[in-house]
């Protein structure tokens, strides 16, 4: 449900190129990390990322 959040979060972030990037090269198993690390699947009030919406959002902007 918050992955659009996660994506409009990305697509607002300055240093999106670079991280998409490294997002790119990560391996399957790194590839949430880069998304929690960017503070993309960090929710509003949250003091730490989402596993699951890091997860859902480094799919879906795999698929974009």
């Amino acid at each position: 449900a918050l992955t659009p959040y996660c994506i409009q979060r990305s697509q607002n972030d300055p240093g999106a190129v670079a991280i998409l990037a490294e997002l790119n090269g990560a391996t399957s198993y790194q590839r949430h990390n880069v998304v929690e690390d960017a503070g993309w699947a960090t929710p509003l009030g949250a003091e730490e990322p989402s596993r699951a919406l890091a997860d859902a959002c480094e799919e879906a902007l795999s698929n974009t």
